[in-house]
């Protein structure tokens, strides 16, 4: 009796973490996220242009999962790459969540040279439906250009 007790609570447990590693492999986390935008942070260094067209398609590890970066020129708030279409060119000081939170103004004051910022907002996850899911998006900046990526919680 108790032997098939241990048994069973032993299935249960290699069924939650198998469940647990399906969904880890499936979203990105923090330190993925951390480490992208350490690397676009490079990229941007190294050539601003092309850096910028690798981000826009998603090219040389720069997209991973649910990861992505993207840009943005502080002094104007435009977005200068990502791969969301429609979104270059925009002025992102005026976004807002769908909790009315400023996060796009939030993103260009956390941009500050030498940090590693962090804002918290609500944004959809690609390729999932439109509901927005809780986001938190590490922030850099390198000159006039700020960047960061996000990961969902």
């Amino acid at each position: 009796m108790l032997r098939r007790l241990i048994m069973a609570a032993l299935a249960a447990f290699l069924s939650l973490s198998m469940v647990a590693v399906a969904q880890q492999s499936r979203f990105a986390g923090a330190a993925d996220a951390k480490a992208m935008l350490e690397r676009a942070i490079a990229a941007v260094k190294a050539d601003k242009a092309k850096a910028f067209q690798m981000f826009d398609n998603g090219q040389g590890g720069f997209r991973d999962r649910d990861l992505f970066p993207f840009c943005f020129d502080v002094s104007t708030g435009k977005v200068a790459a990502t791969p969301l279409k429609g979104f270059v060119g925009k002025d992102m000081s005026g976004f807002r969540d769908a909790k009315g939170q400023p996060y796009g103004q939030q993103l260009i004051d956390a941009a500050k040279e030498g940090e590693t910022n962090e804002v918290s907002y609500m944004f959809p996850r690609p390729g999932a439906d439109h509901t927005p899911v809780a986001k938190v998006a590490f922030v850099a900046r390198v000159g006039e250009i700020g960047c960061a990526v996000g990961y969902y919680k």
